[in-house]
C-alpha cells in the first residue's frame, strides 16, 4: 500500500514539522504553539480536549492566531476515546491539522497507531498534534517541543526549544509574534538581548 508523500509545513525558520506524523508540544504555552500552527494552516482544525475538565478556548486568545470558525472542538467522555477520536481523524484526512490535548504521555502503540493513521493514502497528509504538561515524554513521536512564555516590555514573544526530533539536534529560540496574526521571528535564544 502507497504511502502519502512527507513534507514538511513550515512554521518559521527552524521551527518546521513533518506531514503525516504527530509532533509532541509541552511546556505552559504548548496550547498556543499549536494556535500558532493552526494559523499556518488553511481549512478547519479538530481540537480534541479532555470532556471531564472545565478548560476551554478564550475567544480572544484564539483570535490573535486564526478565525475561531474554524475550530471544531470534540470533548471526550474517556481519555480512550480521545486518541480514538485523533486516530480517526488522521485516518480520514478530512481536516489538515488534529490537536489532542492530554493529561499524559501515552505509550508507544498508540503513538505508533497514530503515525499509521496520519501516513495513510486518504488525500493530502495531515499533521497531528499532542499536547502533554510538564516536559512531555511520548515515546515514538517524531518531534518534541517545549514552549514556554518569555514576553517583555512591548514583546510578545516565548522560549521555544525543540527537545527531540528525528532529523534534527536540540536547539532553543525564541519565537515572537509582533502583531496577530503576524507572521513569527524565530531567533536564537543567547542573541536576543532585551533592551531597557
Amino acid at each position: 500500500m502507497p504511502h502519502r508523500p512527507r513534507r514538511l509545513c513550515e512554521i518559521t525558520g527552524e521551527f518546521a514539522l513533518a506531514t503525516g506524523r504527530v509532533h509532541e508540544f509541552c511546556g505552559s504555552a504548548r496550547r498556543t504553539l499549536a494556535l500558532a500552527v493552526a494559523g499556518r494552516l488553511s481549512g478547519p482544525v479538530l481540537w480534541i480536549t479532555p470532556g471531564w475538565q472545565d478548560a476551554g478556548f478564550c475567544g480572544e486568545g484564539v483570535v490573535r492566531w486564526i478565525d475561531p470558525g474554524r475550530l471544531l472542538v470534540v470533548r471526550a467522555r474517556r481519555p480512550m476515546e480521545m486518541l480514538w477520536c485523533m486516530e480517526e481523524a488522521l485516518r480520514s484526512g478530512a481536516v489538515p491539522l488534529v490537536v489532542t490535548e492530554l493529561d499524559a504521555p501515552p505509550a508507544m502503540v498508540p503513538v505508533r497507531r497514530l503515525h499509521l493513521a496520519a501516513g495513510e493514502p486518504e488525500g493530502p497528509a495531515p499533521l497531528g498534534l499532542i499536547l502533554t504538561p510538564g516536559k512531555g515524554g511520548a515515546p515514538g513521536i517524531e518531534s518534541r517541543w517545549h514552549a514556554a512564555p518569555a514576553h517583555g516590555r512591548g514583546l510578545t514573544r516565548w522560549q521555544l526549544r525543540r527537545l527531540r526530533a528525528r532529523m534534527a539536534p536540540p536547539a532553543a529560540w525564541h519565537l515572537a509574534q509582533p502583531a496577530p496574526r503576524a507572521a513569527l521571528t524565530l531567533s536564537p535564544l543567547t542573541a536576543l538581548k532585551e533592551t531597557a
